[in-house]
């Protein structure tokens, strides 16, 4: 076949030094059998065990998440750890390595890859004493019982902080130093780094490191990760080369939804065939660290989503559809262990971004919406994940409900009650004076009957519960005393349970973490080109 005059993605998640993210790890959500499908980051993949710590780069993949706490209601540690436990998530990042957290988790059977915050790079790289104590207090009274499975050292520096470059690999090495010197040399250190760093990513076969950093950084960094069994870090978001490649991205390649052969993405140098945007930028890295003669250094996604709310007018594609199919085809993608179409043989493990909303995060609306949950453990949208080779320890997919958002006003509630009840045809008979469901009598409650009773009668099918983003999905039952709801009907019938939410404070202890508006516009040029030239070539 020949390649097709199509777009090649590129992907990685926009460069933000204008905005930080806040991430103490202080605290941590959850603690609710409510978000099932959320776990995915555990089952088919084997727990690495505590006794040898899990070497990501080794080990087979795994699917995890990563936990910020940068929100208003966070859940106490020791809820964090019984609600991973329940929901036996094996895997998750934290960006800071809180003692809270950490002790929480011991004997939870969950692995953590720890993170060195960007201002502390100048400390641990200019002292190996240092290093020395941040394996003292961070890891050796944790390790074993809760398995470190990795050190992340810093993040997106070339991109955050460029001015502590020269001092990242003396902090790899000086932390890489201090566990082996604890006898913890099977934890591997590495970075995470920005996709940004790899220029003319598409097609992956042209793809190569930023040239003013490959002498300086990408070869000494590479020839450390290879002599440490450690893996490249990388950070991919292909929302953010969707939304910024003015059309030259199809969506549904940023999506992972199926393509018929004629629309897949062809490498015109290997004759490759890309049916997904993630997987043309782990090869991208492939070919830029074969490009500096590495071919052995695996690849870990330690950042990869897609928000599922935004600004309706800036960001129309932040919805909870596109995000539940983006993950969902994400979990199922990296289950199947295909790998990618240049390295079929190695699937890379990812970390999911992220568990929960962060409410308190600057920037566009879509920064604070990019978890799998709110903050109160009420799951921001469904992941169809069910039957993925065993993936969930408790499916509960088919116990879901659609009721108000809880960001939703009150004018746009009653809007959308009013089309529900009228042409959306719901039935909203038990909302009426009298009825059974008609108290309490204010209009978020009758929005949410109605708004399920819509979604039930639809079949829960994908988008019959957006309602121009007044609703949500969730799986706590939201019937109350002798109201009982369309979806608690249907799932009774079938002797389905019900799941319920708590919430609880936790004090917030602010670090600096990065921000997800990085740039793509400097990809854009790239894949218009490649769309060129691989239109001349046919």
């Amino acid at each position: 076949m020949q390649p097709t005059c199509l777009p090649n993605t590129n992907n990685t998640k926009p460069n933000p030094t204008s905005k930080l993210k806040k991430n103490p790890m202080g605290a941590n959500p959850f603690t609710f059998l409510a978000l099932l499908h959320l776990l995915l980051f555990h089952s088919v993949i084997a727990v690495i065990p505590a006794a040898a710590a899990a070497n990501i780069g080794t080990a087979k993949p795994f699917i995890g998440v990563n936990i910020g706490t940068d929100l208003t209601d966070l859940l106490p540690p020791a809820d964090i750890a019984a609600f991973l436990k329940a929901q036996q998530i094996k895997h998750v990042r934290l960006y800071d390595a809180d003692p809270g957290i950490l002790s929480a988790l011991a004997g939870a059977g969950v692995s953590v890859a720890v993170g060195v915050p960007n201002n502390q790079l100048l400390a641990l790289g200019s002292s190996p004493a240092t290093a020395d104590a941040w394996v003292a207090r961070h890891v050796l009274p944790f390790h074993p019982a809760t398995p470190i499975s990795a050190v992340a050292v810093g993040d997106e520096v070339p991109a955050a902080l460029p001015s502590a470059l020269p001092l990242l690999l003396p902090a790899l090495r000086s932390l890489s130093a201090a566990l082996a010197a604890a006898n913890l040399s099977s934890i591997p250190v590495s970075t995470p780094l920005p996709f940004s760093v790899i220029l003319d990513p598409f097609p992956p076969s042209q793809a190569y490191f930023n040239q003013t950093l490959a002498s300086s950084f990408f070869l000494p960094l590479l020839r450390f990760l290879a002599d440490a069994a450690s893996p490249l870090m990388l950070n991919l978001y292909p929302y953010y080369a969707f939304v910024q490649s003015r059309g030259a991205v199809p969506l549904d390649n940023a999506l992972f939804n199926p393509l018929s052969p004629s629309l897949e993405e062809i490498d015109p140098n290997t004759l490759l065939h890309y049916t997904n945007v993630l997987d043309a930028m782990v090869d991208a890295a492939y070919v830029s660290m074969r490009n500096l003669n590495f071919t052995g250094v695996p690849v870990l996604i330690t950042e990869t989503g897609w928000p599922h709310n935004g600004s309706r007018r800036d960001e129309p594609y932040a919805t909870p559809n596109y995000a539940s199919t983006y993950t969902s085809n994400l979990i199922r993608h990296m289950l199947d262990r295909r790998g990618t179409p240049l390295r079929p043989e190695a699937t890379p493990s990812v970390y999911i971004y992220e568990l929960f909303d962060e409410d308190l995060r600057p920037g566009p609306l879509s920064e604070a919406h990019w978890g799998l949950f709110y903050g109160n453990g009420t799951p921001a949208y469904l992941l169809n994940v069910a039957g993925a080779g065993g993936f969930l320890a408790n499916d509960t997919t088919n116990r879901t409900y659609c009721v108000a958002a809880e960001e939703a006003d009150r004018r746009s509630l009653q809007a959308a009650l009013d089309w529900a009840c009228g042409p959306g045809r719901a039935n909203c008979s038990e909302i009426q004076p009298g009825e059974s469901c008609y108290q309490p009598n204010d209009v978020r409650s009758h929005a949410s009957y109605a708004f399920d009773s819509y979604y039930q009668m639809q079949g829960k099918a994908a988008g019959s519960c957006f309602f121009q983003g007044v609703a949500m999905i969730t799986t706590t039952d939201p019937s109350h005393g002798k109201c009982i709801f369309p979806g608690s009907k249907q799932t009774s019938a079938t002797g389905a349970g019900t799941n319920k939410a708590e919430s609880s404070k936790a004090v917030v202890s602010p670090t600096s973490r990065l921000g997800k508006g990085r740039s793509y516009e400097h990809i854009v040029p790239m894949i218009l080109n490649s769309i060129l030239l691989v239109c001349v070539s046919i």
